[in-house]
């Protein structure tokens, strides 16, 4: 069973506010929530085959502390510039062109992207927060035929849930 797991990078500092925003390292809150999360899904046992990465530097710094916490390679991480705050159909675009041997795929990335695609899937979600989690189940075989009839939710979670 295929399953998407969309993560929204930790929460980016703001420090320096003349600093490029591609180049926005995590704040202190953002490398304490990254590995919390990461260790909610270790625990769940979903671990990632394949991360699809923005390049920028919070997303990186994101999926690396996720991949150290889910015991993974930094070598199934693959940055890509064109996830950069991409829309939806880039999003969607990108997922299409991953292996059908991948079973677990991360995607790490920006709002509003990120929200325009649970939209698109039929998550209604105001705003995805920083390092929040939306795990879905993929009915296909084929991440080229991934489609909003083709997606089941099967859980969200973000940093500030105490309930897990």
């Amino acid at each position: 069973m295929k399953k998407l797991i969309i993560v929204r990078h930790a929460k980016s500092s703001w420090d320096n506010p003349f600093l490029d925003d591609h180049k926005r390292p995590l704040s202190e809150r953002g490398l304490r929530d990254a590995p919390r999360m990461a260790q909610r899904l270790k625990k769940k046992g979903i671990i990632p085959e394949y991360m699809l990465v923005s390049d920028a530097v919070r997303t990186k710094e994101t999926a690396r502390i996720f991949a150290q916490n889910l015991g993974v390679s930094d070598e199934l991480i693959h940055y890509k510039r064109e996830l950069y705050h991409a829309s939806q159909y880039e999003l969607i675009r990108s997922i299409r062109h991953v292996s059908d041997d991948v079973e677990n795929l991360y995607l790490v990335g920006h709002n509003p992207g990120m929200n325009d695609l649970l939209s698109y899937f039929g998550f209604r979600l105001n705003n995805l927060p920083t390092c929040g989690v939306v795990i879905f189940k993929i009915g296909s075989k084929s991440w080229t035929s991934i489609s909003p009839a083709e997606i089941e939710f099967l859980a969200y979670d973000f940093p500030k849930n105490e309930m897990l």
